[in-house]
């Protein structure tokens, strides 16, 4: 029997607890997004719910990096799961009494809270991945991959569970359940993490999180835009559009909307998982040199603009709703997010093989700002596109967006590669 690698079971632990806070940050999400549309939130009102939480994930990500550095992947890992329980709790204070505006900016206060605690747990679990994950014979790219696509079929279980929540416990009572597992999932960390995992080093300096690779800066040039073309249409356009078109204005059509609603979102983010787990076979990554796969970004990303941009000629030309368009939408939006699926998981894949094991938490944690900034970017112009132009003007700006993605991912140099992963 093969001996377990060093540091294995700390790397299992780490990811069964980021496994675990990704089911109730899929859950937030529905169940903020559905309920405070059915209390008559516009979908810009909507979108900002979620803005503070994205530029949360910016500051956050810099910082993590930094804290990770200094202080160790542990630290990171456990402030992550405790503010996302103390942001659950918060959530569950709201009054119902509170007008608009005050319910709006309480919620955006403690969404924010959420974005940190979510991107302090990811930094921990995408650099132990670096650190930990056994890397002979391609292995970087599968577990990469296992750990990415695993992650969002999670947060996608935590779309449909979401939902499914709101429509039998209710909006508080989902909280606290929520809140009360991710509280004993934490305690149990705190008694049994095993060693493994890094303890920081004391001269790690802040300004080291900013990245002097041009690689790592075109990446995240890439990522940025990559992620505002998915979240432009999935934060607020889709599922809106989809509530308007299912709900017959009852509350029993309203809860049956949100269990499809849930459900599409759900397999979408699985799917999306599904294959991001696979994309080493898809890409044939054993067989192929750095160079190609590089390369590889450019070419699956112009393949992925063309759904949008198709979508949004549908809708531009069924010009109301209607059975065949929504068929065509859900259809073209799981191919869309099959494609998306593996350009992530090249992305993610090519920042570990363009950063070394001593700056692997300052250029991740860089990288994941950048991932922030474009869902920031998207979130904005979901509600704003959608409200502006309705769902066409939110697929043809995502197809504008994954251009400019596959422009960037054009200036990738696989000639400076070599130092990086040396």
């Amino acid at each position: 029997m093969t001996p377990r690698p060093q540091g294995m079971s700390a790397y299992i632990a780490v990811t069964a607890a980021y496994w675990a806070f990704m089911l109730t940050d899929g859950a937030l999400r529905m169940l903020v997004l559905l309920h405070f549309h059915t209390l008559g939130f516009s979908p810009v009102q909507l979108a900002y719910l979620f803005v503070l939480y994205e530029i949360a994930g910016m500051v956050t990500n810099l910082s993590a990096a930094w804290i990770a550095a200094r202080f160790g992947l542990t630290t990171t890992l456990y402030a992550g799961l405790a503010v996302q329980v103390v942001a659950l709790l918060a959530l569950a204070q709201l009054d119902p009494g509170w007008a608009i505006g005050a319910s709006v900016a309480y919620v955006m206060m403690v969404q924010g809270a959420s974005g940190v605690a979510k991107d302090l747990a990811k930094m921990s679990s995408k650099s132990a991945v670096k650190l930990l994950a056994p890397t002979e014979d391609g292995g970087l790219f599968r577990w990469v991959a296992l750990l990415t696509g695993s992650k969002n079929a999670v947060k996608g279980v935590g779309f449909l569970l979401g939902t499914v929540l709101l429509a039998t416990l209710g909006f508080v009572w989902s909280l606290y359940a929520m809140a009360m597992v991710l509280a004993a999932i934490l305690l149990a960390v705190l008694i049994a993490m095993p060693p493994g995992l890094p303890k920081g080093r004391k001269g790690a300096k802040f300004t080291e999180v900013f990245s002097r690779s041009a690689n790592v800066n075109w990446l995240s040039a890439a990522r940025v835009f990559l992620f505002g073309a998915r979240d432009v249409w999935f934060v607020v356009g889709i599922p809106i559009y989809f509530h308007a078109v299912l709900s017959d204005g009852t509350e029993e059509g309203a809860r049956m909307a949100f269990f499809v609603i849930g459900t599409f979102m759900a397999v979408w983010i699985i799917l999306y998982g599904a294959i991001q787990a696979a994309a080493p076979r898809i890409l044939d990554a054993t067989n192929r040199s750095e160079a190609d796969l590089i390369g590889a970004a450019r070419q699956w990303a112009l393949m992925l603009c063309v759904v949008p941009a198709t979508l949004a000629a549908l809708v531009v030309l069924a010009g109301e709703p209607a059975v065949w368009l929504t068929v065509a939408l859900i259809a073209g939006l799981l191919i869309f997010g099959a494609l998306f699926a593996v350009n992530s998981s090249l992305h993610s894949y090519l920042i570990l093989a363009f950063t070394r094991s001593e700056r692997v938490t300052m250029d991740v944690g860089f990288y994941y700002m950048a991932n922030a900034g474009g869902r920031l970017i998207g979130t904005i112009l979901s509600g704003l596109t959608y409200q502006l132009g309705g769902l066409s003007l939110c697929l043809g700006t995502a197809a504008v967006m994954v251009a400019l993605s596959a422009m960037a991912a054009g200036k990738l140099n696989p000639q400076s590669t070599e130092s990086a992963v040396a």
